[in-house]
């Protein structure tokens, strides 16, 4: 138990349904598929394709992108070794409790440390934790890059940025490894439901939804 939680006498209450009570109303697994590599390599348009799949299959889930945490839950953190630690801690702890409620967490963090990873990876348990390792060559995701921050980067603007003036630490044995500047995105998002289904995280549901359709904003 952390100190600040020992000394002000916080106790975690159990309550009277299970993780296991809630994936049966789900009808699958509670787990959490983490998109990990550089900014613009594509972690969040697969997380979004991998989303409506599984929609369409009526699995609950909810996406979590790096830039929307960043405006909420982590706003207040800088891009500092340290607070990148800081950030993916809360993340994981947050996607920790949907994990508890039986929903398919998909994560896109950039998430550059392979301890940060790893520490989710423990908090969760090896069995709830999918890495899925977006490989992309530093000058493919320069060129894809719409909102011009390596350019910033280049031009040193923007400090600690990974790729270019962070490191970033690709994981070592990854669930799935995905060549985004080889790979379309929705046939990557099938490989990773492919990969689901083998290992019976999802099971194929006596309902289907109707086909999501997504809107252009």
């Amino acid at each position: 138990m952390n100190k600040p939680v020992e000394e002000n006498n916080v106790t975690w209450f159990n309550g009277y349904l299970t993780r296991e009570d809630r994936e049966k109303l789900h009808g699958h697994q509670g787990v959490v598929i983490w998109f990990t590599g550089l900014s613009a390599s594509g972690k969040s348009t697969i997380a979004r394709h991998l989303e409506k799949k599984l929609y369409n299959l009526g699995c609950s889930t909810y996406v979590f992108d790096g830039d929307n945490v960043r405006h909420g839950l982590c706003g207040d953190l800088g891009f500092s070794p340290d607070d990148r630690e800081e950030n993916i801690r809360r993340i994981g702890e947050m996607v920790n409790l949907y994990v508890d409620a039986g929903i398919i967490a998909i994560a896109a963090f950039i998430s550059p440390y392979r301890k940060d990873r790893e520490s989710i990876r423990e908090l969760l348990g090896k069995d709830r934790f999918m890495e899925i390792y977006i490989e992309c060559p530093v000058d493919v995701c320069e060129a894809r890059d719409q909102k011009g921050i390596y350019e910033k980067a280049r031009a040193g603007i923007i400090k600690e940025f990974t790729g270019i003036s962070a490191p970033y630490e690709s994981p070592d044995t990854p669930d799935l490894i995905i060549r985004s500047y080889k790979e379309d995105a929705t046939a990557a998002a099938q490989r990773v439901l492919d990969l689901m289904e083998e290992r019976q995280i999802i099971k194929s549901p006596a309902v289907i939804k109707p086909p999501l359709v997504i809107r252009p904003v």
